[in-house]
């Protein structure tokens, strides 16, 4: 990933006049992959549509074949057409293509979204069998909860067997995704409090899905402390080597070496700057309200997998889970990094693209699960989890009174001394 500094001025100066891009290094001239080569893939389009054109015959195939290889190649068609036209991103390593290919995905995904928006549950499970046979078939129902006994005196063997059966592949996906949000964020406190926040969700709903119904030892032992903790404490590791970091980039063809050229070549993979965050919530109401949205989105992007899992009948173990969770981060890493560009960079004027998709795609999910799963989130949720939530939300109004509102009525008094005084100075 290369990282700018700043967000318009610095993307300026990563191009050449002839237009093409910069690879991160002063001494080296843009070469055959720095290019565009806008004119060799319009060819290779045109060549090969042609020949689907006239040398295939259609008719051999079914029309349900036809039909997704007619998808598939439309697809093919936009993503060609985004990485070579679309707008780069504040990352360019290891290459500005990835990152425009991403965008191009995340608009393709979020299309595939809106069509099973406007259709019905039973619809939509039928398309998804389309996209993968195995899918489509109503999900076993499973006990997630079962016995909580962290210690079970009557199994003499085994007596931990309850906590060695949660130990699966999905605790090191659980503890590396809490180390890519970390990094994602780029800072400690907040990627902590996401994760309380995350436990807190999971027990307020645990009455719409079994999948939350957790032991207390899995919430706050396995979850809390091992998975979100070890993760974050690897992330803040990270972050730290990354902020401590010399960088300092030669030339591929300057190093005499071929093991010196093999490490600048894997060096284009990390960062080729890096830039410490400072969110400052408190420091102005709008970047306060600015937080907290950030932190709802973050919560309703962790929630909608679990939903969609539910709604669609995808099960836990296939790759679509995992693909989306990867797709997801790609995601977040550019958006982040534009949601904070937006916040701090007065040349920043715009929401940045990457941003704007994936808001939508976040909502689009939502709303797909609420429409597919109405009965069950219309679910009213146990008295103490209102309770919570009531006293949640109150201290929230009031933590934000206390902090911006005398502010507030100090600004006013400075602005309507000054109107005095003003019409003081026109009056004599």
């Amino acid at each position: 990933m290369k990282e700018e500094k700043g967000t318009v001025g610095s993307r300026q100066s990563i191009h050449h006049k002839n237009g093409g891009h910069s690879n991160g290094t002063n001494d080296e001239p843009v070469s055959f992959f720095w290019k565009s080569h806008t004119i060799s893939v319009l060819t290779t389009l045109l060549l090969l549509l042609c020949y689907l054109t006239f040398l295939e015959d259609q008719s051999e195939h079914s029309s349900e074949y036809n039909a997704k290889r007619g998808v598939l190649a439309c697809i093919i068609v936009f993503l060609a057409f985004g990485v070579t036209q679309a707008k780069d991103g504040p990352f360019l390593r290891p290459h500005p293509v990835l990152w425009r290919f991403i965008l191009c995905c995340s608009v393709i995904y979020e299309l595939c979204l809106i069509f099973l928006l406007f259709q019905t549950a039973k619809d939509a499970r039928r398309w998804m069998s389309h996209f993968d046979p195995k899918l489509g078939v109503q999900l076993p129902e499973h006990d997630y909860g079962g016995s909580c006994l962290l210690y079970d005196e009557n199994n003499t063997e085994n007596p931990w067997h309850n906590f060695w059966d949660k130990i699966d592949g999905f605790v090191p996906a659980h503890l590396f995704g809490w180390w890519i949000k970390t990094l994602i964020l780029r800072d400690y406190w907040l990627t902590f409090l996401l994760s309380i926040l995350f436990e807190i969700l999971e027990y307020s709903l645990q009455h719409q899905l079994p999948n939350f119904s957790e032991c207390w030892w899995d919430h706050w032992i396995l979850d809390f402390i091992i998975c979100n903790g070890g993760g974050i404490l690897l992330g803040m590791f990270t972050l730290q080597h990354l902020e401590m970091k010399k960088y300092h980039w030669r030339s591929l063809w300057s190093i005499p070496t071929y093991s010196g050229k093999f490490y600048r070549f894997m060096g284009q993979f990390t960062p080729y700057s890096w830039r410490k965050f400072s969110w400052c919530a408190t420091y102005s109401l709008k970047r306060w309200l600015a937080v907290l949205g950030l932190i709802v989105m973050f919560s309703l992007c962790e929630l909608n997998v679990f939903y969609l899992k539910t709604a669609l009948w995808i099960p836990p173990e296939h790759y679509t889970v995992l693909g989306r969770l990867l797709f997801v981060s790609f995601l977040g890493l550019v958006s982040i990094r534009e949601c904070y560009d937006y916040l701090n960079d007065s040349a920043c004027k715009k929401f940045g693209q990457q941003s704007w998709i994936f808001c939508l795609i976040i909502i689009t999910e939502s709303l797909i699960a609420v429409k597919f799963l109405w009965t069950t989130v219309t679910l009213p949720p146990p008295q103490h989890i209102i309770i919570l939530w009531t006293c949640i939300a109150i201290g929230l109004v009031l933590y934000t009174c206390w902090l911006f509102v005398p502010n507030l009525f100090r600004t006013i008094r400075a602005q309507l001394s000054n109107d005095e005084t003003n019409i003081k100075t026109k009056v004599h």
